[in-house]
Parts: structure tokens; C-alpha cells; sequence
């Protein structure tokens, strides 16, 4: 299990999409209503990583006895503090990254991530961390954005990715299929829904989200 003087070396700093991040995308009209939904009915011990702001702890049920929130970025961990203080279900703000989770294996009930798999730095091992520290059984909560299914705007996101966007927007990247990634981790993808995460966008830019429930295996 990595420990935490390693996961401290990790900590990423972007200063200023953070400042952006917190300020307009993360509270963003519509997007309350996909969290509360992505949380709904969840009990027991959860690990959220890439918490940002803290904008989902407002909308986890009093069924969760715990929330363990991995954030990496200072700014955006000291405004996550703040909200931590303001839940209503107990939350532990940890400095480290999703490729290396600072806690013991098999020891939460659920995960939850939340618009965080298009900007970490390895998908794959970012997740076989999730499925090391959840329960055999034990749910893995997504609202994420991925690649379009139209060739045009895909086309224009993978050239954004190769560019510009990562380097202005965090290391965000806009053509990740975040469906293919759990499926490749090893999860068993449960309900899911698709939207858009802005109404009226006709741009390339998050052209579509997906909300849902995949699982860690009984046994393996």
C-alpha cells in the first residue's frame, strides 16, 4: 500500500484552473441534481477521489457513516475543507492522488468519481487503486464526461487533447471513454444514463456525460 510521505510527493498544483474550477464549472446549473443522483442510497465507508471543491458532500445521504476525499490540488483541497466542515456526514480531506491511494485495502464500501477520470494522470492504475481499496461487492459512483459518438466533434476533441486543453484545463482531456475504462479495469458496469451536461452546447467541449453504477467482483 503506497503511504502517505509518497502520496504527498504527488500533490499536483494548478493554480490557475482551480481558481476557474471553483469559481464557475464546478457549480454549474443541473449539475446538483447528477450528484445527488450519482449518490443516492449509498451507506457505509466512502472514498471519493479528485473531491475539487467539495461540491459533493452536500448531496451524500446520512446512511454514509464516512467520507475519505482525496484531493490533490492545494487550492482546490482548502476550499474542499471548508465544505467538509458544512456536511452533514462525517469527511476526511486527504492530500494525495488516485494512482496512489494512502489507505488499506478492502477497507470502503463504495467510491465515487466525479468528472476526475479525464484528468488523472494513469486511468487504468487511478482505478485498480479504487477496486484495491473497495470491498469485494463494493460500488464504484461516476458522473463523468467522455468522448462523442459523432466522428466530427471526436475528431475535434482528440486534437484538443493532443494540443492545448490539458495544459490550460488541469490536464483534462475531452475523448477518455470513461464506460471503456471502468469495463477495462475490471468492473461490472450496472445502471447507467447518459445526458449532456450543458443544455444547449454545440461545441466539442463536454458534448455528453454519464451517470452510473459499476461494482468490484464478490470474489476474484
Amino acid at each position: 500500500m503506497p503511504d502517505r510521505r509518497t502520496a504527498e510527493r504527488a500533490i499536483v498544483h494548478h493554480p490557475v484552473f482551480a481558481h476557474w474550477y471553483a469559481c464557475f464549472a464546478d457549480h454549474r446549473a443541473g449539475l446538483a441534481g447528477l450528484r445527488r443522483e450519482m449518490l443516492a442510497g449509498l451507506s457505509g465507508r466512502v472514498i471519493e477521489i479528485g473531491a475539487g471543491t467539495g461540491a459533493n458532500f452536500a448531496h451524500y445521504p446520512r446512511s454514509v457513516a464516512e467520507v475519505v476525499a482525496i484531493e490533490p490540488e492545494r487550492t482546490l483541497r482548502r476550499r474542499a475543507l471548508t465544505e467538509a466542515a458544512r456536511a452533514g456526514v462525517p469527511v476526511d480531506v486527504v492530500p494525495a492522488t488516485a494512482e496512489a491511494l494512502p489507505v488499506k485495502s478492502e477497507a470502503f464500501d463504495a467510491a465515487v468519481v466525479s468528472l476526475v477520470l479525464c484528468s488523472v494522470r494513469d486511468v487504468q492504475r487511478s482505478l485498480s487503486e479504487l477496486r484495491r481499496v473497495l470491498r469485494p461487492g463494493g460500488e464504484l459512483r461516476y458522473l463523468e464526461h467522455g468522448r462523442s459518438r459523432r466522428r466530427g466533434p471526436a475528431a475535434v476533441q482528440q486534437a484538443l487533447d493532443r494540443t492545448v486543453w490539458p495544459l490550460l484545463m488541469g490536464n483534462c482531456h475531452l475523448a477518455r471513454d470513461p464506460l471503456d475504462e471502468i469495463r477495462a479495469a475490471g468492473f461490472t458496469i450496472g445502471p447507467y444514463r447518459r445526458g449532456r451536461l450543458l443544455r444547449h452546447d454545440p461545441g466539442p467541449a463536454l458534448p455528453w456525460t454519464v451517470v452510473g453504477v459499476a461494482r468490484r467482483a464478490e470474489e476474484e
